[in-house]
């Protein structure tokens, strides 16, 4: 498949041997789709990622432990020291720079490709700005989801920026991609392979630029960005300090520095001191003694649009590439960074930041909360049966205990006894709440909670089991009960169900408990957002947030064969 992507032109290729198609002499030119079937497209547009899904919830868990406890074997930047170390330059035609960041971006095909679509598209006017198609884009982490898996990477990413700009255009865009927790699940074997490359590279119509899994570039009028790959929070490892150590002899105390870091530590570091701790020994240790100024931190990891402003720096979030939404009504007001509380005994000097900007606003974001209620079971219909099979088991457990029904070697095989249903209940709520980082402390708060929505669900249980038996069912000759219980009980319990946990994740959420599992519960495609960053030739640096309210869900074959035309476009403009 990737055989058949549009390659760069090679700036050393004689322009005879180009094609009017884009494609070098002796290349099949792109196919452009007729239809939007998988067949002509090349991948598999998919559905959103169902987060709370049995199977996906139990291997995206297993996955986490896997990288938690092997990720240090796993690891594979110290081979990356083979790789080229090379600092790249990229500069417009006037002496500046159109740059755009985008980041969280690999999940279903209609949010996902909607901002792909708009990146892509020769020019953008926004609230009266004309913004041109950026010469350089970066990918600030996950580029796929929910595994790091080459299947996902062509239908999630890589396919629908290949069809946003199939081929290359005159402007001859580069990307440069920084890894998230999700890139990291296998070890960044895909990413390597799909990212850093001495072949065949390029990314639909942009040409793909890093050699490792970080990578340092010169912009315009001293500016300098430098994308970093601290392995989900670790340390940053000694080939990565050594190629930095050698970027750093290039800068100076008029140096202006950008870093793209895989999450925003200094938003995490209120719930987890130590989070922000390898960002600050980067820039302490390498950055500072240069003399150049840190000017702006990006990230994506949380799928919203947040801004931080501080004496002399910008913290900006910007996960809105496509990934479901993530709140904000529930961000601190002003952060300290780093926070006071770390324990690395040389931190830096703590500034305060203030919260200046986010998107969605607080009122819509807290509005979307609500949504949980329609959203969690027919989002996710796995979820909602495998609730309605656990009160199924937890109903004919104090049926059988209330009229001492499991009388046959059957039934008892059949029955899971009733102490040991309620545990499995009460103790899985409890584990359920959680904080929003995986590496966050658990609080009081988390424990009565949890317990408490573990009762709920007992309650719930009983008041079920004593409506069943007030039914006919229950006295039907042996298994019939059970059929019976498995087709009419187990789908209005499940129901029920659902909308006891939303209630609770609701509730929890306003008590910072089970805020990711909210929204990720919901899947909202919606309120997406990527950045354009304007880099003038005088130095002055312009970032313009821009903002989907609502991503197409509907898509047409565009009639338009322009090789760097993208193959489908909206019904309804965006």
């Amino acid at each position: 498949m990737s055989d058949d992507h549009a390659p760069l032109d090679d700036p050393e290729q004689d322009p005879a041997d180009r094609r009017p198609d884009g494609a070098s002499a002796g290349e099949r030119a792109p196919h452009r789709p007729r239809t939007t079937d998988p067949l002509e497209l090349g991948f598999t547009p998919r559905k959103p990622v169902p987060w709370l899904a049995p199977f996906l919830l139990i291997s995206t868990g297993i996955r986490t432990l896997l990288a938690m406890l092997f990720g240090a074997y796993l690891d594979k930047r110290e081979l990356q020291n083979a790789f080229g170390d090379g600092v790249f330059r990229q500069a417009g035609p006037d002496g500046g720079l159109w740059l755009d960041y985008v980041a969280d971006l690999g999940d279903g095909f209609n949010a996902t490709y909607s901002v792909a679509y708009l990146l892509a598209q020769p020019e953008l006017t926004v609230d009266g700005h004309r913004l041109p198609r950026a010469q350089t884009l970066v990918m600030g982490g996950d580029q796929v989801y929910p595994s790091a898996a080459y299947a996902s990477y062509e239908d999630r990413c890589k396919g629908p920026y290949q069809a946003a700009l199939p081929g290359t255009p005159p402007e001859r865009p580069t990307l440069f991609a920084v890894p998230g927790n999700h890139d990291w699940y296998d070890g960044l074997t895909a990413f390597l392979r799909l990212f850093v490359r001495s072949r065949d590279r390029h990314f639909g119509g942009w040409g793909t630029g890093q050699s490792r899994s970080y990578f340092a570039v010169e912009l315009p009028a001293n500016w300098w960005l430098l994308g970093v790959d601290d392995q989900s929070g670790s340390y940053l490892d000694d080939p990565q300090l050594a190629y930095f150590d050698e970027v750093a002899r290039r800068l100076g105390p008029e140096s202006k520095v950008i870093i793209a870091a895989p999450a925003p530590t200094w938003v995490k570091a209120a719930d987890h001191p130590t989070a922000y701790d390898s960002i600050d020994y980067f820039v302490r240790t390498i950055i500072a003694p240069t003399g150049a100024r840190v000017r702006l931190l990006l990230s994506g990891d949380l799928h919203h649009y947040a801004r931080y402003a501080g004496p002399d720096r910008q913290l900006i979030t910007c996960g809105g590439g496509g990934a479901y939404l993530y709140p904000t009504h529930k961000l601190p007001e002003r952060i300290e960074v780093p926070p006071r509380d770390t324990l690395a005994r040389r931190a830096s000097r703590a500034e305060p930041y203030d919260l200046v900007a986010r998107y969605p606003d607080a009122a819509r974001s807290r509005r979307y909360g609500w949504g949980i209620f329609p959203r969690l079971p027919f989002r996710n219909p796995g979820f909602t049966t495998l609730l309605g099979t656990l009160h199924t088991l937890l109903m004919l457990a104090m049926a059988g205990t209330a009229a001492n029904w499991a009388d046959t070697t059957e039934q008892r095989l059949f029955t899971v006894p009733l102490v040991v249903m309620l545990l499995v209940t009460v103790l899985a709520a409890a584990l359920f709440a959680k904080p929003p980082s995986a590496s966050g402390k658990r609080h009081a708060r988390h424990w009565i909670l949890g317990v408490s929505h573990g009762l709920a669900h007992v309650g719930l249980a009983a008041a079920g089991t004593w409506a069943w038996l007030a039914l006919p069912f229950y006295d039907w000759p042996w298994p019939l009960p059970v059929a019976a219980a498995a087709v009419l009980y187990g789908p209005v319990s499940g129901l029920l169900a659902s909308q006891l946990v939303a209630a609770y994740l609701l509730v929890a959420g306003s008590f910072g408990v089970n805020v990711n599992e909210l929204f990720a519960g919901q899947g909202i495609e919606d309120s997406k957002s990527f950045l354009r960053v304007r880099i003038d030739p005088d130095g002055t640096l312009t970032i313009y947030p821009v903002a989907v309210d609502r991503v197409a869900r509907d898509w047409q074959v565009n009639p338009d064969q322009t090789p760097t035309a993208s193959w489908l476009t909206p019904k309804t403009p965006l």
